[in-house]
């Protein structure tokens, strides 16, 4: 369900069996992410295969830095990029709502690597 896109803010980045591992590297200021959130460490994530009848999808960390769990459903490329402020409390979240009601998957991060500055 998830593709990780290529992207220079991480390395070996997986998604499987409930928990998220590989290299998130560090980004100083100075481009269009930590211009919004600040110098940090990022995780990009691009959803796929969203099953049919499914009529929302709000993703997002737990706990949040600020944004919360936000809606994807509507999004066009369904790519996120996520502030990890601490791999070892947040986890990624995926709550969708279609026909069977509401579904809720938790994934951990702390098999994450955050490089430092």
């Amino acid at each position: 369900m998830w593709e990780v896109p290529v992207s220079s803010i991480q390395t070996g980045v997986n998604v499987a069996d409930g928990a998220i591992t590989g290299t998130l590297k560090y980004l100083p200021a100075g481009n269009a992410i930590t211009n919004v959130w600040g110098p940090g460490n990022f995780l990009a994530l691009q959803m796929s295969n969203i099953p049919q009848g499914v009529t929302s999808v709000k993703v997002g960390l737990d706990p949040s830095a600020g944004s919360g769990l936000v809606e994807l459903i509507n999004d066009p490329d369904k790519n996120g990029v996520f502030k990890i402020t601490n791999k070892d409390a947040q986890e990624f979240v995926v709550v969708m709502t279609g026909p069977k009601g509401r579904t809720e998957q938790r994934f951990s991060l702390k098999g994450l690597t955050c490089e430092t500055a």
